[in-house]
């Protein structure tokens, strides 16, 4: 793994964390923390599920992400387009990296989650907010518009939430974004904790290639395939993971009423 400069990477009982590491500006990001974040996922990619089976994402700090780095902006408002839309394919692609991630990712909010923030987020599976946390996807109010992270947020909300959120630009807590769907749970520190490692121990006990294949099941479905597509390639997975060696295992542990071994 590299050394990073806005980001940090670690590992601890195979829960790989990546913090956001800008605290002296709330974690706002700018081209170097987005294309650190790219490289980060990719190499996470490449490692295997004896190594790492949870992925949280989190901002060192008072804030989760303040979203765009002010002096980046200034900078980026100079660009030409074709500059300006490289960068912002950049975004796309950071957001992407989330998204498609193999392992199961959670991100842990806290503080603020402004702009572009909303969208690191909401890329991730599960998102887990403390209670205060300020939230706000308020592009609109600079004259620009929350175009990169909108596939995420969308996913998350649906159209007519992110038309309120959006449009308005209005800031809103932690209990809010859950109601909306932005965040899967708000709750205060303690039950935060609580609630996390909760989860980190559900997906743990899981198989991982099942869970890594449940995630590519699901953005093929959404994503990609029609509808007769769904029809056949569910019914070959399925009958191949059966088959697996981790299937196989799954199987006979739960007949003989034992752990598997990926959870011992």
């Amino acid at each position: 793994m590299n050394q990073y400069k806005t980001i940090e990477f670690s590992m601890e009982n195979k829960v790989g964390t990546i913090a956001l590491n800008r605290p002296e500006i709330h974690n706002a990001f700018n081209e170097v923390m987005i294309g650190e974040i790219i490289d980060c996922f990719a190499a996470i990619e490449k490692m295997d599920y004896s190594t790492i089976r949870v992925l949280l994402l989190k901002g060192k700090g008072k804030s989760f992400c303040a979203g765009a780095d002010l002096k980046w902006m200034k900078g980026v408002a100079n660009y030409s387009y074709e500059q300006n839309y490289q960068e912002s394919y950049n975004l796309s692609m950071c957001f992407n990296a989330v998204y498609t991630c193999k392992f199961p990712t959670i991100a842990l909010v806290h503080g603020a989650a402004i702009g572009g923030a909303n969208g690191l987020l909401a890329a991730c599976d599960f998102v887990l907010a403390h209670k205060n946390t300020v939230f706000s996807l308020s592009e609109v109010k600079i004259g620009i518009v929350p175009a990169c992270i909108s596939p995420y947020v969308v996913k998350r909300v649906g159209e007519y939430k992110s038309k309120e959120l959006m449009l308005t630009g209005m800031r809103f807590g932690g209990k809010e974004a859950e109601k909306a769907g932005l965040a899967n749970w708000s709750l205060g520190k303690k039950k935060l904790q609580i609630k996390l490692e909760d989860l980190i121990s559900k997906l743990k006990s899981s198989g991982p290639k099942a869970v890594s294949t449940c995630k590519q099941l699901l953005y093929d479905v959404e994503n990609v395939w029609n509808h007769e597509d769904a029809m056949e390639n569910t019914a070959k997975m399925i009958a191949e993971l059966r088959q697996s060696e981790e299937g196989q295992e799954g199987m006979s542990s739960f007949l003989e009423k034992r752990k598997p071994s990926w959870a011992r």
